[in-house]
């Protein structure tokens, strides 16, 4: 009993204090056995001044490095169909990825469809174990890196589960109609004229497509790849949108433009 009694007082102080430094307090703000105690919030003061302004921590803003990171973001706002070409290291993929997951999350499209062809670096890696998506993995790696980057790996795979994120192998894309999705071509300059002409004509209604490349690194024969080809005869149709990123638009590290401009 007297326990509590002291307990008690030691609250009815403490209440006391509270209001001669803050004001009022809401005494509903008070638990008789809580550990914690909220603080008032009408002080007026905060040690972040623009605290109310900044981004929230576990949002990433999705802003351009370079001119033509911004030239390439807004081409996407406003075409259903965009080339972005360029060096290694300007952003293309994380960019078309991060715009493919910011229209999935507002509701814009129903699906994301990520296609990538299966080609090496110049070495054969073997026959690989598993289904599709386990054969598939070691080439859509960059892209589940910019997925992961933007969502959760735990994510990602809840989302592939339920089909709002699927991989569309290359040779499987021929016939298909890809209505209300964002598509995304990756390593485009490692495609043929006629895989490409196949690749864009699968766009459908309420769909965006983004094909990114680089037409100075194909890893097939020469002459082979028609993304340098398709890209012009592209960039003459209005609705279109063809970006070409340079060296100057490069955020990897300062020696990788050091090294493409002399290789």
């Amino acid at each position: 009993m007297e326990a509590s009694m002291t307990k008690r007082s030691a609250l009815k102080r403490q209440t006391r204090e509270s209001t001669r430094e803050f004001g009022v307090l809401d005494s509903s703000q008070f638990i008789q056995d809580a550990k914690v105690r909220r603080l008032p919030n009408h002080a007026g003061w905060s040690p972040y001044p623009s605290n109310d302004e900044r981004d929230q921590a576990y949002l990433k803003t999705l802003k351009p490095k370079s001119d033509g990171q911004a030239e390439l973001m807004t081409m996407i706002d406003h075409h259903n169909l965009v080339l972005a070409l360029g060096p290694a290291g300007t952003g293309k993929t994380y960019l078309a990825v991060a715009k493919a997951v910011e229209a999935l999350e507002a509701g814009k499209v129903g699906r994301i469809v990520l296609s990538r062809p299966a080609v090496e670096a110049g070495e054969s890696i073997g026959f690989l174990p598993g289904d599709m998506e386990d054969k598939l993995a070691p080439y859509l790696r960059p892209l589940y890196d910019a997925l992961s980057d933007r969502l959760s790996m735990k994510r990602v795979k809840a989302l592939m589960a339920e089909g709002l994120i699927e991989i569309a192998p290359i040779g499987y894309m021929r016939g298909r109609t890809l209505n209300n999705a964002f598509i995304v071509v990756d390593e485009a300059q490692n495609c043929t004229y006629t895989q490409l002409k196949m690749l864009l004509t699968r766009l459908g209604w309420h769909s965006t497509m983004v094909v990114t490349g680089d037409p100075q690194q194909s890893d097939l024969l020469p002459g082979i790849s028609g993304l340098a080809d398709v890209a012009e005869r592209l960039s003459a149709v209005p609705d279109i949108g063809v970006v070409k990123l340079a060296e100057r638009d490069i955020v990897r590290h300062p020696l990788v433009a050091s090294m493409i401009g002399v290789l």
